[in-house]
């Protein structure tokens, strides 16, 4: 009876909770949740295709190799090059432009690096370099860390072997990133939605921006059920499909936070 006991209760314990025949799990970026977008268009979609998707918010990185694991049905992410080489490697099927936005360099007001609004992305980086001014990075393998990162290395730059001094490396989400760089009077680099979204801006203004390297595109992936068995492959097509029809794009183009639209959709 005690034997019996023990292996009901392992059971319970270690099985995968059933999320009901008409769910999904999104592995998403962070920033499309920080934005409110969830918030926004799950309750559309559920009432329209009655498809509950349950949201795992990460990191870019983390996002991939989670549903490289088998754990979840559809990716939300922003590291295009990365979501194309998922998809090579057997792990997602057909990867779809969702929606874009951009990235923004943000700082303080003081603005010790003396960086201009018309500096690009790669000047204003070197600035801070040159001025061993504090700089707060994701650090965390996010499709933001992965942007910051390429934009250090065109300003032939590693600034990771100044980690600890003037570059902070955080290994958080985009909301965290930007309280440390609030608590510090720091720059650091934000996607424009989490920025408009967040609400401890205290001496932080966008100090550069609209350039076309900061361009922020979001892709939409399904997980492949020849590698995942379990994958929800209807949920997921009917999921994806809403997202990339004109009637979704439209409810995409419609999401705004303080009267602006915080993504543009592109779906192809």
């Amino acid at each position: 009876m005690l034997r019996l006991k023990f292996i009901i209760f392992c059971t319970l314990l270690f099985s995968k909770p059933s999320l009901g025949e008409n769910s999904i799990i999104v592995q998403s970026t962070t920033s499309t949740y920080n934005s409110g977008f969830y918030n926004y268009i799950l309750p559309i979609i559920k009432s329209e295709i009655n498809i509950t998707a349950h949201v795992v918010s990460v990191g870019t990185g983390a996002a991939l190799k989670n549903a490289s694991n088998c754990d979840g049905d559809v990716i939300i992410v922003h590291a295009k090059k990365r979501e194309l080489d998922f998809v090579e490697k057997g792990f997602g099927v057909k990867r779809f432009d969702l929606m874009y936005n951009d990235f923004i360099i943000i700082g303080p007001k003081q603005n010790s690096a003396k960086i201009l609004i018309s500096d690009n992305p790669v000047e204003a980086f070197r600035k801070i370099y040159d001025t061993s001014s504090t700089f707060v990075s994701r650090g965390d393998d996010s499709g933001t860390h992965f942007k910051e990162m390429s934009i250090w290395s065109k300003a032939e730059i590693n600034p990771t072997q100044f980690s600890g001094t003037w570059y902070r490396e955080v290994g958080s989400g985009m909301g965290a990133t930007l309280n440390v760089a609030s608590g510090m009077g720091a720059y650091t680099i934000s996607d424009r939605a989490s920025w408009v979204n967040f609400h401890n801006k205290r001496d932080l203004k966008i100090i550069a921006e609209k350039d076309k390297l900061m361009f922020n595109q979001y892709g939409i992936t399904m997980v492949n059920p020849l590698k995942c068995p379990n994958t929800k492959s209807h949920n997921a097509k009917k999921f994806i499909n809403w997202l990339i029809s004109p009637k979704g794009q439209n409810l995409i183009k419609n999401f705004r936070v303080n009267g602006q639209q915080l993504f543009f959709p592109n779906a192809n």
